[in-house]
């Protein structure tokens, strides 16, 4: 949370405070009427502080990245089985975990690294 939203917050909440008791001082044998607007403009302004921090900003925090590969020549996926029962393996089962692709058999429930052999 950025600091100017903390400040807001805080300030909004001091402003619902003091507004609540200019509204209830009013009421008491040494107050005035004069004191009901005022505590109601305070307390106004104190939520509207506290909305427009607590509000979600137009910009999501997360970042997504897309990485494009150039691969040369025609490619071609061979079908990919397990090493475990032989079961054929679909894109869904392959995800990537610390930046190395895991795959999940959906048979036999075995989970291992996929590795590329070297082409020579």
């Amino acid at each position: 949370m950025s600091a100017w939203k903390i400040i807001a917050l805080i300030v909004g909440g001091i402003l619902i405070f003091f507004g609540v008791l200019f509204i209830w001082g009013s009421t008491g044998d040494q107050g005035s009427l004069g004191w009901i607007p005022i505590g109601v403009i305070t307390v106004g302004i104190g939520l509207a502080l506290v909305f427009l921090a607590t509000r979600k900003s137009a910009k999501p925090d997360e970042t997504n990245v897309t990485l494009k590969i150039d691969l040369p020549g025609n490619v071609n996926m061979d079908a990919i089985k397990c090493r475990s029962c032989g079961g054929t393996l679909k894109p869904e089962d392959i995800k990537m975990v610390a930046g190395a692709p895991v795959v999940t058999c959906p048979y036999c429930h075995t989970t291992y690294q996929l590795t590329e052999e070297p082409k020579w």
